[in-house]
């Protein structure tokens, strides 16, 4: 069972670091405690794991066969491309750090499922383009819902507070039912634990990154791309989860990072791209390239390593 402390660094790197993309903007906004925020999303990712987390499971397991050892290599490698992507205060895709080192162990072991790879990469191209579309929509949509409900000041902020709230625990639901499969997903496919056992522990370690380490993106995400008000980021909060839950469905784990980007590029789009900092956008895109990089050249090193160690024993 030591194996599955690989899974804890990078269940614990994924929570720290999409904490920020469930709850940055409600934060930011005033409108959430962090403290609060956090209890919440962790409650709410355990949830959405152990009820519709097996999907992205069987994916990420069909990817490439790999043994307990080069699970335990992806894993490792993957956690920390997230968690060094998480000091540098950046958003990044667990996502794509766990293909990147599946596709660096395979170099040097089995092959890839090219098919299943081909409907990942789709999706995640269509991740932050869907969740910008969402974000215009429901920016629509809602401010008709507000105006014809003609609320004042105290109602419309009762009104913003519970909507976020109910937003952030959809999202950690998301998050939950879509990225257990980046913790634990290999190790379904080595055999070293159930569907059942997949989910829980995957998202018990989620959520114990959430609780610990998960405040220095919160800013990045709430103020650096477009300054955002209470009414934007509940548009972002649902339009972030909606597009999550629904690559959930179809069993491919997507990146929360880049969903609520393109949601907030979307609220820019709505108020205006002179107030997207182009600047924090150049480095998050870095962010998203630099780690599958960073762990597919991890766990190629870490395979080397693993193999002549178990050659010398």
């Amino acid at each position: 069972m030591w194996y599955l402390l690989a899974s804890v660094v990078l269940g614990w790197s994924l929570g720290a670091n999409n904490a920020a993309s469930i709850i940055g903007t409600a934060v930011t906004s005033q409108m959430l405690r962090f403290r609060s925020a956090v209890l919440l999303a962790s409650v709410f990712v355990i949830l959405g794991a152990v009820l519709e987390g097996q999907h992205g499971l069987i994916t990420v397991g069909a990817l490439a066969n790999q043994t307990i050892v080069q699970a335990t290599v992806i894993l490792l490698a993957a956690g920390l491309a997230v968690g060094f992507m998480t000091k540098l205060k950046l958003p990044v895709s667990a996502s794509q750090a766990v293909v990147g080192a599946i596709l660096g162990a395979a170099y040097l072991g089995p092959g890839i499922e090219w098919k299943v790879l081909q409907k990942i990469v789709i999706c995640w191209i269509a991740t932050p383009i869907g969740a910008a579309l969402l974000s215009v929509i429901f920016y629509c949509a809602l401010s008709r819902v507000v105006e014809r409900l003609q609320l004042n000041f105290i109602g419309f902020d009762r009104f913003i507070r519970v909507s976020l709230i109910v937003c952030a625990a959809y999202a950690a639901y998301a998050l939950g039912a879509n990225n257990v499969a980046n913790v634990t997903g290999v190790f379904l496919q080595a055999g070293l634990l159930d569907i059942f056992q997949a989910c829980l522990y995957g998202s018990l370690a989620i959520a114990f990154g959430m609780l610990t380490y998960s405040k220095n993106v919160i800013r990045t995400i709430g103020h650096s791309i477009v300054p955002l008000n209470c009414f934007g980021a509940l548009v972002v909060s649902l339009s972030t989860a909606v597009t999550v839950h629904v690559f959930a469905k179809i069993g491919v784990p997507v990146s929360f990072s880049q969903a609520v980007v393109g949601a907030v590029l979307g609220i820019g789009f709505i108020q205006g791209f002179n107030l997207v900092n182009a600047h924090t956008i150049t480095h998050i895109i870095l962010g998203w390239i630099t780690a599958p990089a960073f762990a597919g050249g991890a766990a190629i090193v870490l395979t080397y390593l693993s193999r002549v160690r178990i050659t010398i024993v």
